[in-house]
């Protein structure tokens, strides 16, 4: 599959791609798994190392990227490592966002049980979403950037909102003392917050689509900044509201945030519905993105037409999604695409940019 002169992106609508693409069910469980392996209040402090090692992980992508203009991952791998290994390798990235489709859809269904529609089939709920965003991955990159720049204003605006309304139950002395117990506890939770910003792998493809290549890595790096900004608030307000003790006993910590204070007098007194659709959106957008990589990718590792991989893999991500029996086997597929993503997108792309310099790649 060529890409088509039409489905060209901007340089603030990748960006955008990013930031969607890295946030999603991080922003709810992570004040969580972070504060279970690091066990003091400097969580923040792994959320700030995590950002910074995405961040070089994200330089690496497209500088590898950037070496074959126009060709997405799925291309360009039979390149550096001949046709048999950049096919395998392909086949690994569809099945990492085929799991990542199928995790963020099985995400979402579990939050809106949790709060919305406790009781309701998981199939129920399931498929609605499934149908919807096919109807909108069948019209190209372009419906799902738009889709991402609806989504993103009001996610901010909202998540701003409801955060710092919870400041009247914030607590300064939960984030003290400042790194009490040294830098180990630290450094034992960089891995799990580096986990959370599994994200930038996709400009491994948007280099491809993008109409000014040469500032992808601004986009880059301005798609992780703004993640890093939304973990870090996150992080600090559930701790400073909850405390070390409270987090940990919670499944969804950033949902318990809002839901533990009211304000009387406005139209809505509590905030956690208004939150749960936004970030639903959140998961809905990064559930579609990874649907059209998957499918994409099938595309052009057959030369063939997108259309009947998109339509193919959908019993596929209908499978891994009901695959969990239930919460925790959720998160421990949440790890698996966690730890898939660390050996694909943070071990591979260096000694392939390697292989490609060595080899001249650049055209």
């Amino acid at each position: 599959m060529i890409i088509s002169p039409k489905d060209t992106i901007t340089t603030p609508q990748t960006a955008v791609i990013v930031i969607n693409f890295t946030l999603g069910t991080g922003i709810l469980t992570l004040p969580r798994t972070s504060v279970e392996k690091v066990h003091t209040p400097d969580v923040w402090l792994t959320v700030i190392l995590g950002g910074l090692i995405a961040m070089m992980a994200g330089i690496i992508m497209v500088k590898l990227s950037l070496q074959f203009p126009e060709k997405t991952v799925y291309q360009y791998s039979q390149e550096i490592i001949g046709k048999w290994g950049g096919s395998l390798l392909s086949l690994l990235i569809v099945g990492y966002f085929l799991t990542t489709s199928g995790f963020q859809i099985r995400s979402l269904t579990e939050v809106t049980k949790y709060l919305l529609l406790e009781g309701t089939p998981t199939w129920a709920i399931i498929m609605p979403f499934m149908w919807v965003g096919l109807y909108l991955i069948v019209g190209g990159i372009n419906p799902i950037t738009r889709l991402f720049e609806i989504v993103l204003p009001i996610t901010v605006v909202i998540f701003l909102m409801v955060t710092f309304m919870s400041f009247k139950i914030f607590e300064v002395d939960n984030l003290r003392p400042v790194l009490g117990e040294g830098i180990i506890p630290i450094l034992k939770g960089v891995k799990t917050t580096s986990l959370a910003y599994t994200g930038p792998e996709i400009m491994l493809l948007l280099v491809a689509f993008m109409k000014e290549p040469s500032k992808a890595v601004k986009a880059t790096l301005g798609g992780i900044f703004m993640a890093l900004i939304f973990y870090m608030i996150t992080v600090v307000m559930v701790l400073g509201a909850l405390s070390v003790d409270g987090v940990v006993t919670r499944t969804w910590p950033t949902l318990d945030l809002i839901r533990s204070f009211e304000l009387t007098g406005l139209i809505f007194e509590r905030f956690d519905s208004l939150l749960l659709v936004v970030w639903m959106m959140q998961m809905f957008t990064i559930f579609t993105m990874a649907h059209y990589a998957a499918a994409l990718g099938l595309a052009q590792l057959f030369k063939k037409s997108i259309h009947p991989f998109i339509y193919g893999v959908i019993p596929i991500i209908y499978l891994i999604s009901m695959t969990p029996k239930n919460i925790n086997d959720v998160f421990k597929l949440g790890n698996m695409v966690g730890i898939l993503a660390l050996f694909l997108f943070g071990l591979l792309p260096l000694p392939l940019l390697i292989v490609a310099k060595w080899r001249g790649g650049k055209q």
